[in-house]
């Protein structure tokens, strides 16, 4: 079957707006559906799995209609819902608008799948440009602004989308059900680890930090990266490369699954320092067990060989009346199978893969909640996909969709693509000497997501601006399920103040300090879980003011036991701080979940700590709507005085930030 350029990168374009709404769509079930973790999380999965299940009505509906009508239709409802996001960045309208767009792409997708039965070249492609697309716009603006890039992407590519969809697909064979099958999961490892540039980000900042830090004292810290999102260039161009050669044939064709596995297995390690192989690995394998895929679907589903000649069925026609007008050689040249029952097992095949991708995305990040183990989800759902590549091999010949020439220029324009899209690099500064005072906040920043869902990192900025250390909570550094944003580093960029990260849930989610003057000697324990699901730590780092001048600040963020005070995890920080500072200015700052007179708060105090907030309570912080709860705290040692105590007011997370003004000892 000779391969269609126009039919690739239409199907391309579907998925990086598939891609694009379901950014917005897992975050807004979280925070805004959830109402800031008051909704509990087996409704929540309920609710987002609900719509991935109501599509499994989507291949009898084109069976009854016809693919071209209902494919048109899904595909005019995806562009609108996914352009009316782009104007909505928030509230409950984002998260109504966001479910349309998603069922409507499980339509859509469904509908192409009944009529293409080659779809790895377009699925490759369209996992790859949406990663460039992610990386050019700094991993946030294509779904959340509508500032004019984000525009400009988004109506450049519907409209290319719509002008692709509106042209009848060529005939489709038997085949693709394999293929098809693999898009749900594809698309999970991709955001989750193989082309997500946060996550490419964060792995570089384990590896190649530019702050100075003992390596007899730092344990699994990141640091400001010094080549940024540079490896995803590395990783779509060998998953592009992987996914559009022919695929390896004989004891060779293992190699991809083999790299597959291993990388999520480097993944569920839970080791920052292996996130970077984790994500090269996990690319260039999901690649090749795409073209195998791809190259076994071939053979046709009862494993012959499939004829040249197409089968009529494609999406431009109704599947039902090309079955009933197909001829006997017609049948025998399409594996045997009536060409309707082909589209429909290739529809079904569509929507169960994207089913997988709903099942593990729920069942691993509900374990934050829930607190059952998922480190297993992510190796599971790679050795699916490559049980199912390997389950046939491929078809005699070669199987490139693209000649030799194309595959290597179209891997070697995304890689271009994606390695333009560097960091600003960050400074940090002694100034005139030693400052006098110096300004402390503290803030859970919720992921980056404000209390009507909104992901706003320049709000965040807003909210400490001032502040010459900032401690931070909560913050997310890639989770596919919050959009995949490096919360850390565009918030650092606003700031213009380097930091240190340490993980606490994985190597993804954890707490960080930035800072206006050079960071060291950072240091993180883990806290114990006390029954907590969320992992906790403690990050040490030191502020360098020159001189001999230098302030030891510890971040944190307790994890209290359901309807229980923090108490062992407090006397836990406490404990490590005092070592940590030894005799150094102390200060230790996060969302504490105590409330001053409480046994965890009473930890710190008698610990020899300080509240530098005493002077303004009392100083309610959460909800960020309706502060009641006095959680979000500073502690300092005596010798730091403490003023102008401070929590202001704002939406940007559902946490409100303290920040407090500490006169440092004289030298």
């Amino acid at each position: 079957m000779r391969y269609r350029l126009l039919t690739t990168v239409t199907l391309a374009l579907g998925v990086v707006l598939l891609v694009d709404v379901l950014r917005v769509f897992l975050p807004a079930v979280i925070t805004i559906f959830g109402q800031a973790a008051s909704t509990p999380a087996e409704l929540l999965g309920a609710f987002a799995f609900g719509w991935f299940l109501l599509a499994l009505a989507a291949p009898a509906l084109i069976r009854r209609v016809g693919a071209r009508p209902v494919t048109l239709v899904a595909a005019v409802l995806l562009v609108v819902a996914r352009l009316a996001v782009n104007g909505q960045p928030g509230g409950r309208l984002q998260l109504w608008l966001a479910t349309a767009g998603l069922l409507a792409g499980l339509v859509w997708l469904a509908g192409v799948a009944a009529g293409t039965d080659r779809p790895v070249p377009g699925l490759a492609l369209g996992l790859a440009v949406g990663a460039v697309l992610h990386t050019v716009l700094d991993t946030y603006r294509s779904a959340f602004f509508g500032d004019w890039p984000a525009w400009l992407a988004a109506v450049g590519v519907a409209g290319l989308f719509l002008a692709g969809q509106a042209r009848p697909a060529p005939p489709a064979g038997a085949g693709g059900v394999r293929s098809w099958l693999l898009a749900g999961p594809a698309l999970l490892l991709a955001g989750m680890v193989a082309l997500s540039p946060a996550v490419a980000r964060t792995a570089t900042s384990y590896q190649f930090g530019l702050l100075r830090s003992d390596p007899a004292d730092e344990v699994g810290v990141a640091t400001v990266p010094l080549f940024g999102p540079a490896p995803l260039a590395v990783a779509v161009g060998g998953f592009l490369l992987a996914a559009l050669a022919p695929p390896r044939r004989g004891a060779w064709r293992w190699l991809g699954p083999v790299a597959l596995v291993g990388g999520t297995v480097l993944v569920a390690l839970g080791r920052g320092e292996l996130l970077l192989p984790a994500v090269l690995l996990t690319a260039v394998g999901l690649g090749a067990c795409l073209a195998s895929a791809g190259a076994a679907d071939g053979r046709g589903d009862d494993g012959a060989d499939e004829a040249r000649t197409p089968v009529p069925g494609g999406a431009g026609q109704d599947p039902a009346r090309a079955a009933g007008g197909a001829s006997a050689p017609a049948r025998a040249a399409g594996g045997g199978q009536d060409p309707a029952r082909a589209a429909g097992r290739r529809g079904y095949a569509a929507v169960a893969g994207m089913l997988v991708f709903a099942v593990a995305a729920v069942a691993y990040y509900s374990a934050y909640d829930l607190g059952h183990p998922n480190a297993g989800v992510p190796v599971a759902v790679a050795a699916l996909v490559a049980a199912v590549a390997l389950a046939r091999r491929p078809a005699p010949g070669p199987r490139s969709p693209l000649p030799p020439v194309w595959t290597a220029a179209t891997a070697a324009v995304m890689t271009l693509l994606a390695a333009v899209a560097s960091d600003e690099l960050l400074s940090a500064t002694n100034r005139d000497g030693p400052p006098e005072t110096v300004r402390v906040a503290a803030y859970n920043v919720r992921m980056g997501f404000g209390m009507d869902g909104r992901f706003d990192p320049d709000a965040l900025a807003r909210a400490v601006a001032g502040a010459d250390v900032v401690a931070l909570s909560e913050v997310d550094r890639g989770w596919l399920l919050n959009g995949g944003h490096d919360t850390l580093d565009l918030l650092a960029e606003r700031l213009d103040m380097p930091y240190v990260f340490a993980p606490a849930a994985d190597p993804l989610w954890g707490d960080a300090v930035l800072s206006r003057w050079p960071l060291d000697a950072a240091r993180t324990r883990p806290l114990p879980a006390v029954g907590a699901p969320t992992g906790a730590q403690a990050l040490g780092v030191t502020v360098d003011f020159s001189e001999g001048v230098r302030l030891a600040v510890v971040a944190t963020h307790l994890q209290p036991p359901p309807g229980e005070d923090p108490v062992v995890q407090a006397r836990a920080v406490a404990d490590f701080a005092v070592r940590y500072a030894a005799g150094r200015p102390l200060v230790v700052a996060g969302d504490l979940n105590t409330e001053p007179g409480d046994p965890a708060f009473a930890e710190f105090t008698r610990a020899g700590l300080v509240d530098a907030l005493a002077a303004a309570r009392p100083l309610p912080t959460s909800p960020a709507d309706a502060p009641r709860q006095q959680i979000d705290h500073v502690f300092v040692t005596p010798g730091l005085a403490a003023a102008d105590a401070a929590a202001p007011p704002g939406t940007a997370s559902d946490h409100l930030p303290v920040a407090v003004t500490l006169t440092l000892p004289p030298v």
